[in-house]
C-alpha cells in the first residue's frame, strides 16, 4: 500500500496567502476595504444627487399640483370668511392695488381646501365680464384652479393670471376671462363682501364649475 505524505506535526501548516492570519493580514483585506470605501462613497454621491433632484423637483410639483375635489356640495356659502394659508381671516388691509394672494374658505365640515385667488385693483380698472356685484372695495376673487387641466394658476405676467402647466392666461380685470392658451372658459368668480369688522367674506358659492369641465 502506498504511503501518503502526512501533515507536519509542528503546527506550521501552510495556508493559502489569501486567508490571512493575525500576524499577516490577507492580501485581499486592503482591496476589500478600498472597495467598501468606494461603494460607500458612491452611495453618498447617489444620495446627494437624489436629494438635489428632489429639491429641484419640489417647486415643480407645486406648480403642477392638480386640484381634486374630494367632497361634494358648495365650496363657499354666504358668510364664510376668507382666510390665508395660516388660517387667519383676511381683512380690508390685506392687499394694495395690483397685488394678489391665495385664500381659502374658513374651515367647516366637508371642506378642507379650495384655493382661491384674491386680487385687488382700482374699482375703475374692472370691466368686461367682471361681475361688479361680486366685488368689494377693489377686491375680486376667482378660483385658482385652471379650467383646462386643473393645475394651480400660480404665475403672473403684468395683470394676467397665468397657469404654468399649459400657459393659459386669464384677465382678472375682465372676470378672469381667457386671453391666451387652451382653457375654454374663465375662472369662476366668487361673490364677496366686507363685514362691518373689515373682514372679507363670501356671499355665495362660485358662479361656475371649479376646475375642468362645465364647458
Amino acid at each position: 500500500m502506498m504511503d501518503y505524505p502526512k501533515p507536519d506535526d509542528d503546527g506550521d501548516d501552510e495556508q493559502c496567502p489569501c486567508a490571512g492570519s493575525a500576524s499577516q493580514p490577507s492580501i485581499f483585506t486592503d482591496d476589500r476595504a478600498q472597495l467598501q470605501r468606494r461603494d460607500f462613497a458612491k452611495v453618498l454621491a447617489t444620495t446627494g444627487g437624489l436629494t438635489a433632484v428632489a429639491s429641484l423637483a419640489a417647486p415643480l410639483a407645486g406648480l403642477t399640483q392638480v386640484f381634486e375635489r374630494g367632497y361634494s356640495g358648495p365650496i363657499y356659502s354666504d358668510g364664510i370668511n376668507l382666510v390665508d394659508g395660516d388660517g387667519n381671516r383676511v381683512t380690508e388691509s390685506a392687499l394694495s392695488a395690483g397685488e394678489q394672494m391665495t385664500v381659502f374658505p374658513e374651515p367647516r365640515p366637508g371642506i378642507e381646501d379650495a384655493p382661491t385667488l384674491l386680487v385687488r385693483f382700482s374699482e375703475d380698472d374692472y370691466g368686461g365680464d367682471t361681475n361688479m356685484a361680486f366685488t368689494v372695495d377693489g377686491y375680486a376673487a376667482y378660483s385658482k384652479v385652471c379650467t383646462h387641466a386643473g393645475c394651480m394658476v400660480s404665475n403672473r405676467e403684468g395683470n394676467a393670471l397665468v397657469c404654468p402647466c399649459h400657459f393659459g392666461k386669464f384677465d382678472p380685470l375682465s372676470g378672469a376671462a381667457v386671453t391666451d392658451g387652451p382653457p375654454g372658459r374663465a375662472l369662476p368668480q366668487l361673490p364677496i363682501t366686507m363685514t362691518s369688522e373689515g373682514e372679507l367674506v363670501a356671499t355665495g358659492d362660485f358662479e361656475g364649475t371649479v376646475g375642468p369641465g362645465g364647458e
